[in-house]
Parts: C-alpha cells; sequence; structure tokens
C-alpha cells in the first residue's frame, strides 16, 4: 500500500557519545514490507544491542501489515471492511490500538482537510490501480458505485477508539496515505523501549527520527522534488518527521490527461494535481497522512492545512499549469539547510 514518494537521501556519520562514557557506533538495518524496503539507522554500543533492538522494531512493523493491510484479506483492515458488505451501519466492532489509533488520526485530517484525505475511498482505489495496469479510466456506474460508498464521515468512532462502526455499506478502508507514517513512530518507540533513543527510519523515502546522532544536534536528510534533478534542499531532523509525496515518479496517462496514483476522494480517480509536497511534522503519522492530503488540495487550498495545523511547516511544488509555483508555510524556509 505505499505511495512512491520523492527521494529523501540519508546523510549519516559515526559519532562517540560526548565525554566518552559510552562509545557508540552507528548500525544500519533493511527489511522489506509494506511494499517498500524499510531502512533504519541507530547509535548503541555494541552489535548484539542494534541487533536486538532492531528485530524488535522490524517485529512491529510485520505485526502492522498484518493488522492495517488492505491487500491482504485476512487482515484486521480487511475483515473490518468486509463486515458491511451485508448491511450496514455495522454492529461496534472492538479494533486493536493501532488500527484505533490510526482511523482517529485519521477522521481527524479528514476534518480538518474538508474530506482530501479520506481512507474510506478503498473501492476507488482498488478501481484505480486497475486503471494503471490497463491503461483505461474507470466505467462510470464502477466510478460512482465506488463513491457511493466514500465518505470519511461514515466512520464512527468510540471516545477510546477502541470500537469502530461503518455507516455505508460495502466500505472498503485503505490506509496507503497514513499507515507507514504509524509504522514509523511504533518503531521508533519500540527502539526507545530496547534502549536505543538515537535512531532514524527511513519507510520508502518517509523519515522519522528520535534522539540526534552524538555530537550533532539532528540527522541531516537530503529532500528532492524528483522533477528537477538538480532540486534539493537540507533538512535536520531530531524527535520528528518529515514526509513527502507527489507524482513525479507515479502518474499514468489517460484520454489525454495525467493522472496521480493518488486517488481524490471527491472524483473516485487520480488527482490531476502535478505536485511534490514536503511536510515536517511531530510525528510520521501526521507528516504521511498531511502529505498526501497537500497533493490532492493542490496549491490552491494548502494554506488551509498549516492554518489548522501550525505545529507542521509544509510546502507544496506545483507543476499542473506547466510552470512550477511553490507555496509554503511561513516558517518552512527556516528549517532549510544543514546547520
Amino acid at each position: 500500500m505505499p505511495r512512491l514518494l520523492t527521494c529523501l537521501t540519508l546523510l549519516l556519520a559515526s559519532a562517540c557519545r560526548a565525554g566518552g562514557v559510552e562509545q557508540l557506533e552507528r548500525f544500519e538495518f533493511e527489511h522489506a514490507q509494506m511494499g517498500t524496503l524499510f531502512r533504519l539507522a541507530l547509535y548503541a554500543p555494541d552489535a548484539q544491542r542494534a541487533e536486538d533492538a532492531a528485530a524488535a522494531a522490524f517485529s512491529v512493523l510485520d505485526e502492522l501489515d498484518a493488522r492495517l493491510s488492505d491487500y491482504d484479506a485476512d487482515s484486521e483492515l480487511s475483515r473490518l471492511s468486509a463486515a458491511s458488505e451485508p448491511a450496514a451501519p455495522t454492529e461496534w466492532i472492538r479494533v486493536s490500538r493501532d488500527l484505533g489509533r490510526v482511523l482517529a488520526r485519521a477522521k481527524e485530517i479528514s476534518a480538518a482537510s474538508e474530506g482530501a484525505f479520506d481512507v474510506t475511498c478503498g473501492n476507488a482505489t482498488r478501481l484505480w490501480r486497475r486503471a494503471i495496469r490497463e491503461r483505461e479510466l474507470p466505467a462510470a456506474d464502477a466510478l460512482a458505485a465506488a463513491l457511493s460508498a466514500t465518505d470519511w464521515r461514515a466512520v464512527e468512532l468510540a471516545p477510546d477508539a477502541a470500537s469502530v462502526r461503518l455507516l455505508r455499506r460495502g466500505m472498503r478502508l485503505d490506509l496507503g496515505g497514513i499507515a507507514k507514517g504509524h509504522a514509523l513512530d511504533r518503531m521508533l518507540a519500540t527502539l526507545r523501549e530496547q534502549g536505543v533513543d538515537r535512531a532514524l527510519v527511513d519507510g520508502g523515502g518517509d523519515l522519522a527520527a528520535s534522539g540526534a546522532p552524538p555530537n550533532s544536534r539532528g540527522w541531516i536528510v537530503q529532500v528532492r522534488s524528483g522533477f528537477d534533478a538538480s532540486d534539493e534542499d537540507w533538512l535536520v531532523l531530531r524527535e520528528e518527521a518529515v514526509a513527502t509525496s507527489g507524482d513525479a515518479f507515479r502518474h499514468v496517462d489517460l484520454g489525454g490527461r495525467r493522472f496521480s496514483h493518488l486517488v481524490d476522494p471527491s472524483t473516485g480517480q487520480g488527482s490531476v494535481v502535478q505536485c511534490a509536497a514536503t511536510v515536517i511534522a511531530r510525528d510520521g503519522i501526521s507528516a504521511d497522512a498531511l502529505a498526501t492530503a497537500a497533493c490532492v488540495m493542490g496549491q490552491a487550498r494548502v494554506e488551509l492545512l498549516w492554518s489548522r495545523f501550525p505545529e507542521a511547516e509544509i510546502r507544496l511544488l506545483d507543476l499542473t499549469k506547466g510552470q512550477a509555483s511553490t507555496a509554503q508555510s511561513p516558517g518552512f524556509s527556516a528549517r532549510l539547510g544543514r546547520e
């Protein structure tokens, strides 16, 4: 369920803890999951501590995929969607803490983005995946049926997010724009439980960082839009996340129009906004979802996001009209640079 993101390149350096109290070494690990490659860089006093921590983090990642995948018919998410097929509203259904957390945050961002982000567009997502494979626009009746089951307001959560019910028949949920960010957050939390508090996780281009490498202010990452090889910026991350989204690498031309792989919930088809978004936020789940929302909203509406999420920094490069234009939150430029 991943989306192909703009390129973020890690710039890492080995170091030791100040004062020589404890020598720390940098270790790197990789694990394929959620349709992409997760890379983990961490600092630990020895290889055994690093390997144990990485194994625990990747175990959590595997568990999350089993819960949140819309590709797996046996996942917790798929079983929840299937409950709406006979009739709606469904009964109240108990969900895991992870699924409840993701659905609660999804509703918040859906409301703030006025539906530009919507995890209930799973039926439309399936149609659009097929359209990309077969290079043919979805049939009008199939698209109408998918849209009839799309409405973020039709996911009702109990106050503690431990139970959910779906209010429309045949709803299908797709967490492709938010699950990976949640996975980054959970992996960092697991590493902390293992005694590793200086780490950075890269999930196919989305990154989340805990503490800084020894003797540095943070993790230095390079951000590229994908539209221009010379377009690059640098960010320093510490106890926060950065996510990127866009159609530079994944788009399709159908019927004389260019469509993104990202589905616009208002049309049920790929977004026609040609763009690249970068979002810096306090956690991965927010950065991931806001980057998706920004790309669907486009330059005309993206300001709404940073007005409603002042703690996040957002930049959107829009090339829809053939000429690049940029919209960004007031504090974004101050975050650029290696120092």
